[in-house]
């Protein structure tokens, strides 16, 4: 991972994961921030009613905590193929890995009965760590509880390092803005949880809904393609997205 991001300190276009508007020197000044994700399974006789409890009984408990600093998202599949395993997803992250770790070992210390009740309910296998920089601020939305979130695995091409893909990233993200995307757009580069990766970092793009995604796909069929094609060929390979409802579970405090 350090490699890489020593690549985009060297572009210029260190950004923050958030869902919020930023400015360009805010964007400049802001290091990469950290994002763990666990992928689960509902045991027998478990569903989504019963995490929707279970994720309202977390809040509360983190209220009691204090946990002003931490956001948190559900995502259940909407397009995925036959290998997709998973039931949710759980993504959270903090502005900085300190006050993640923090929030982290509340959990494992004093989580008793809530965390008996997501073990009760979910199985999870994976539980991974990523370094999450925003490349696109999504536009502002209504509804910021209920978001569209898409994932695609990418590898650079033999001899290709950040230092070429992250600036034709933030190309990419100026030119969707000009397009009239509200789309928000983040890189997350595998920190821990992980081993034997196949690709180099996630794509990720989120949405306020798929009304929203389909007029980014409408516009990248009709002449978007040729702007990805001059920026990306032969340089990076991704593959199709795998696509989610997600569901903010808890919002961070702003700092504002």
């Amino acid at each position: 991972m350090r490699k890489y991001l020593r690549g985009l300190a060297a572009a210029g276009v260190f950004v923050a994961l958030g869902f919020g508007s930023a400015s360009a020197q805010e964007q400049e000044a802001a290091p990469a921030t950290p994002i763990e994700l666990y992928a689960c399974n509902y045991n027998d006789g478990y569903g989504p009613a019963h995490l929707d409890v279970a994720a309202a009984n977390w809040n509360a408990w983190a209220d009691e905590q204090g946990f002003s600093g931490y956001s948190a998202w559900t995502l259940v599949p909407y397009y995925f193929g036959p290998n997709y395993n998973y039931d949710f997803l759980w993504l959270g992250g903090s502005a900085s890995a300190k006050s993640l770790g923090a929030v982290q070992d509340t959990w494992l210390a004093e989580g008793g009965e809530v965390q008996q009740e997501f073990a009760r309910i979910s199985s999870c296998s994976i539980h991974a760590n990523f370094a999450a920089l925003q490349f696109k601020a999504p536009a502002e939305r209504e509804d910021s509880a209920h978001v569209v979130i898409a994932f695609s695995d990418c590898a650079m091409s033999e001899g290709t390092n950040f230092n070429a893909i992250g600036p034709a990233l933030a190309e990419w993200g100026s030119y969707l803005d000009e397009q009239g995307s509200s789309s928000g757009m983040w890189v997350l580069f595998p920190a821990y949880g992980g081993g034997g990766e196949e690709f180099d970092f996630k794509f990720v793009q989120s949405y306020a809904n798929y009304e929203d995604q389909g007029a980014d796909w409408d516009q990248y069929s009709a002449s978007g393609w040729q702007k990805a094609d001059e920026l990306f060929a032969g340089k990076l390979d991704c593959d199709s997205s795998r696509v989610y409802s997600a569901t903010n579970r808890r919002m961070a405090e702003s700092d504002d």
